[in-house]
């Protein structure tokens, strides 16, 4: 009888030190500190930021600042439901088959809310981008020229041509 060694665990998909994406198995790095706290970054972008000691919250392409600055939600119930699922618990065919649709649906409920707090963040930018052009407009007034002079000039050259045509 040939040993057979149990099958791993499943895969683990860790999230980032410092832009908190996601890190697969076999990518990033890896970086345990000598109190043997363990950080995992998902690629040398994020590595090299952390030993610049550079604040996530302050680097524009992190969630961490997305979230600070307002751009992303910051707190909401399926945030919650996202880190209960993560428990490890004992196989169960029933509760595996509702926590699956479980996520389908809170994943559902997160795409509307996160596309309600878009829509509110964007309300006021037509109007700000309206208001932009118009003073962008009357900024180089000068530079733009009337159809109406337009036409006189083009009717005054061409008179001129038939001027020295005619002489």
């Amino acid at each position: 009888a040939r040993h057979v060694p149990p099958a791993p665990d499943a895969m683990r998909i860790e999230t980032c030190y410092f832009c908190s994406g996601p890190c697969y198995p076999g990518h990033g790095t890896t970086f345990v500190r000598n109190d043997a706290k363990v950080f995992h970054f998902c690629r040398s972008k994020c590595h090299k930021n952390f030993k610049l000691k550079r604040n996530p919250r302050k680097v524009k392409w992190t969630k961490a600042y997305r979230k600070a600055a307002g751009k992303e939600m910051a707190r909401d119930a399926s945030f919650d439901f996202a880190r209960l699922r993560h428990r490890p618990v004992k196989y169960d065919r029933d509760l595996t088959k509702t926590t699956v649709r479980a996520i389908e649906r809170v994943q559902k409920i997160k795409e509307r809310r996160e596309k309600a707090f878009y829509e509110k963040r964007m309300v006021g930018n037509k109007e700000r981008n309206r208001l932009a052009d118009i003073a962008e407009v009357k900024q180089g007034l000068d530079l733009i020229v009337s159809p109406v002079v337009r036409q006189a000039a083009k009717a005054k050259k061409a008179s001129a041509e038939r001027m020295q045509e005619d002489a």
